[in-house]
Parts: structure tokens; C-alpha cells; sequence
């Protein structure tokens, strides 16, 4: 075996894996932080990368274009936000229409554009989520959340609370909360077509606002929230959490940058339906039950939340 130093990360790779990888045809440009990847020629090293499971496409990673084929941008930075110039390409790629993964404060999330029809399109077929299905997006503010929502609970004077303020001291966080969406949100947010009695007529959409510095400054330079959906496994319920093997499945499926922010672990948000009388936990995750959520019997919960938000961070 022999030892790799891939800017300040320890790695081993075997010899033979580290010639096949220097003879593949990456082209580095002299900007720092970024690589292009080319999945058409490197196609003979994907055993060699799931067998490693730690691919050695941590390098330094060139200035991307949208205007590309069969290439992914893969940025790394520090998950404590401190290299946040390194996320302006992804910034300007999302902004084009572009379909990535970036982390969150629980799992890591693919996403694009809220505006970009053809890139919800595009996500949805890199997930393989079906039509019916709805979407959760990520704001930067309450007044993304107000904007393409229908907003919180009030007080009506019968003893109800305002909900509002409890959940002004849960964001940013864990959190998951469905809510009626507004008319500024796209149909293809909502979910649609579906044949489910129960749920035909809800147009509700789930909303996040990630405690996690990095997702925080890429919304931030965003003129509209995220559309989102948790990365898991193709074939199996189980999330991903390594962001290079992430790059190494879904690359091939047409993504076109992934932000790595470490490895995560597997803990999905909190999700609350405040679409009803009281606020339901209709999937506890990393967000602790607090005092004015009452919890949902485990199993309509477990049908209600893959009818509902079938795969949200």
C-alpha cells in the first residue's frame, strides 16, 4: 500500500488503483478547490471507486460550466462555513439550472433551483421520484417560508397558541415542517396527479431551514429557495452520507456538481405537519419532540410521511 496526501487529507490506495487514477484523463484547471470530472472515460475506475469507497477525487477542482456533458463538479469545503469563496461556482451553476448535492444539518440533499422547471424535471428523474410525488425545498428566511407558504398557525382566541413564535426558537434546525403551500410556489413542487383519496386535494409542501453553515451561504446568494430531497441509496431506504461515494453514484446520473461537507451522519430531520388542528410528528428524527408537537401512531405515520414528504433532509 501506498500512502496519498490529497490536500490535508490522509488516504491509502493501492498502487496499482493510484496509476490507474493518474492515467485517467482529468483536466485541472489552475483554479483552487475544484476538479472536472469526466464519467464517460472514467467509467473503467467505478469497480475500483466502490470497492475504496473513498475515491481519490478529492483534488483540487477547476472553475465549472454549465454548458457541459458527462462531467461533475465536485467543491470541497470546510464544514464550519470558512470557505464559502469556494462555493460561488456552485452558486452560479444553481442559478443556471443545475442539479447538485450540497449538506444540511442532518443528511445531504440534492437539489436545484426553485425557479428552473427543467431542472426540478431533472432532479426528479436523478432520484427517480414519481410526478404524485411532493418536493420540500430549503429558505434562507421566515420570509421564504411566508412568501411560498400559506405560514404558520396563528392564535384564534379559543386557546389555540400562535404557533409562530414557538417555531421562530426551532429555526434554524432539524426541522421538517408541512405546511399549505402559496400560489407563488410551482405546481411541480406540490404533489399532483396523485390517486390517493385522502391526500388528492392537499397542496402542502415541506420546508427546511438548515442550521448548517455551509447550506447556509449558498442560500443566502440565492434569489428563491432550493428545491430538496434527501440522497439514499438507489436501490435500498438507507441514506448516503459520504459525499465522495455520493459523486461516485449519482455523477453518472446526471448531477452536475456535489459539495462535500464531510461525512455525515445518517439522522434525517424532524417532520411536523402543521396542517391540522395541532402540530403532528409524523416522523421523528433529529429534532427532539418539543412541548407543542404531539406525536402520530408509528403505523399511519409511516404511510402518511412517504404519502406526504416521501424523502426530505
Amino acid at each position: 500500500m501506498a500512502g496519498t496526501k490529497l490536500y490535508g487529507i490522509e488516504s491509502t490506495h493501492s498502487l496499482s488503483f493510484w496509476h490507474s487514477f493518474a492515467t485517467a484523463p482529468l483536466r485541472v484547471t489552475p483554479y483552487p478547490g475544484y476538479v472536472r470530472l469526466d464519467y464517460a472515460k472514467l467509467s473503467r475506475l467505478s469497480v475500483l471507486a466502490m470497492a475504496a469507497k473513498r475515491s481519490p477525487k478529492r483534488l483540487k477542482y477547476s472553475a465549472p460550466r454549465f454548458s457541459k456533458e458527462d462531467e461533475l463538479v465536485y467543491v470541497e469545503s470546510d464544514p464550519s462555513g470558512t470557505e464559502s469563496w469556494k462555493l460561488e461556482p456552485v452558486i452560479e451553476l444553481l442559478k443556471q439550472g443545475a442539479v447538485g448535492v450540497i449538506p444540511t444539518d442532518t443528511v445531504y440533499a440534492i437539489v436545484c433551483h426553485l425557479r428552473s422547471h427543467s431542472a426540478i424535471e431533472r432532479l426528479r428523474r436523478i432520484k427517480n421520484i414519481e410526478p404524485s410525488k411532493p418536493l420540500s425545498i430549503l429558505c434562507r428566511s421566515l420570509r421564504d417560508i411566508d412568501t411560498y407558504t400559506m405560514g404558520f398557525p396563528c392564535g384564534d382566541g379559543q386557546g389555540h397558541a400562535n404557533i409562530f413564535w414557538a417555531v421562530k426558537h426551532c429555526l434554524p434546525g432539524p426541522y421538517t415542517f408541512i405546511l399549505t403551500a402559496s400560489k407563488e410556489l410551482p405546481k411541480q413542487c406540490v404533489r399532483y396527479g396523485t390517486t390517493t383519496a385522502k391526500y388528492a386535494a392537499r397542496k402542502n409542501v415541506g420546508v427546511r431551514m438548515p442550521d448548517d453553515a455551509i447550506c447556509q451561504a449558498i442560500l443566502e446568494k440565492m434569489d428563491a429557495p432550493l428545491i430538496s430531497t434527501s440522497v439514499k441509496w438507489p436501490k435500498e431506504n438507507e441514506w448516503m452520507i459520504d459525499p465522495v461515494v455520493i459523486a461516485d453514484i449519482y455523477g453518472p446520473e446526471g448531477l452536475d456538481f456535489v459539495v462535500g461537507g464531510g461525512i455525515r451522519v445518517a439522522d434525517p430531520s424532524t417532520v411536523v405537519d402543521m396542517t391540522g388542528a395541532s402540530p403532528k410528528i409524523v416522523r421523528l428524527g433529529k429534532g427532539p419532540k418539543l412541548q407543542w408537537m404531539v406525536a402520530e401512531d408509528d403505523n399511519e405515520s409511516a404511510v402518511y410521511t412517504d404519502e406526504l414528504i416521501p424523502s426530505t433532509t
